[in-house]
């Protein structure tokens, strides 16, 4: 299902579920309405996630479930307002892999990264892969880093913008490689992915959804996946280890998170009840669609994976001299 539709049925059956359910709470006396910030513009996955699991919570807590979209500062204007909320459960952030990155990237953020939310769960995940413009000569990730080796500074990356997933992914091989490829930052993913298959830049780092279409078309050639077991979308692609990079494994995950302080059986309500939404035919329908796999991670889970997600990048990112836009 073409995303736009995915966002237009959401949109549409989320409406109809929080009308149902705001005249429940009218006459049961439940809890205020839920809101999920998200701390991006309406149309991407986050988004797209965050309406899904309103439609699938409203229904299920039988309470309005409001998604508010509120971008700024690279995520930072939502995560910001999400943190100063009431710890009750009533106010709910979608947080996404950049969540992790921002926390080395900009360390005067005004919320501590580690402390400011308590992770519900994690919930949706897809894999990166590592793609190159079909002339360059290397038909694995061995013969990349070679040809890399042999030419130092002549490769280029390219990525959707400083501090991206696209950039420290790039960062990441180039690092681990031990190799002089020269990152050229776009604005977005459009045109990165033009200038990719024009020539213009010979690598990119990103997710499995966004390049399939072209590896598939034979625009683009996937070397490897970084995840620790293949691809179903690309069963002939090796992971990362067969591919002689252990270690590089790299997911773009969606979940959610409460303000600090929100009480522990609150929140396990919260992740029942988000996890069990996940699986039923409907949603896992919609995140099949996507191409998105359904992870629906324990809080402990979650917390542990966010936590070591900002170690990883705040040390690459410190390794690599990264600076903020």
């Amino acid at each position: 299902m073409p995303t736009r539709n995915i966002i237009h049925r959401l949109i549409a059956v989320a409406s109809l579920a929080c009308a149902f359910s705001g005249a429940a709470v009218a006459q049961s006396g439940n809890p205020r309405p839920i809101t999920i910030i998200v701390p991006f513009a309406t149309g991407g996955t986050t988004d797209i996630v965050a309406r899904l699991i309103a439609q699938q919570l409203g229904t299920r807590t039988h309470t309005p479930v409001i998604v508010e979209n509120r971008q700024g500062g690279g995520g930072a204007v939502g995560r910001t307002s999400a943190a100063r909320a009431t710890p009750d459960g009533s106010t709910l952030l979608a947080m996404e892999m950049s969540y992790t990155i921002a926390a080395g990237l900009a360390p005067n953020l005004p919320y501590d990264s580690k402390t400011a939310f308590a992770p519900i769960d994690i919930a949706v995940s897809v894999p990166h892969v590592l793609v190159i413009n079909p002339a360059v000569p290397a038909n694995n990730v061995r013969e990349l880093i070679a040809l890399a080796h042999a030419q130092p500074g002549k490769l280029n990356f390219g990525s959707g913008g400083i501090g991206t997933n696209t950039h420290l992914g790039g960062e990441l091989f180039k690092s681990m490689a031990d190799i002089s490829i020269v990152h050229v930052p776009y604005r977005g993913a459009g045109a990165v992915l033009a200038d990719l298959m024009a020539g213009q830049v010979q690598v990119l780092v990103t997710t499995v959804t966004t390049v399939l279409p072209y590896i598939q078309s034979g625009k683009l050639r996937a070397l490897m996946v970084l995840s620790d077991k293949r691809s179903a979308v690309l069963p002939d692609v090796p992971t990362s280890a067969e591919a002689g990079m252990p270690g590089m494994e790299m997911d773009f995950w969606v979940g959610f998170a409460a303000p600090r302080g929100t009480p522990a059986p609150v929140i396990a309500r919260l992740n029942h009840d988000i996890n069990t939404g996940l699986k039923t035919p409907e949603a896992q329908k919609m995140i099949h669609d996507m191409g998105l796999t359904v992870v629906a991670s324990t809080s402990e889970q979650a917390a542990k994976q966010i936590d070591t997600e900002i170690d990883r990048w705040a040390a690459l990112v410190k390794q690599q001299g990264i600076q903020p836009e």
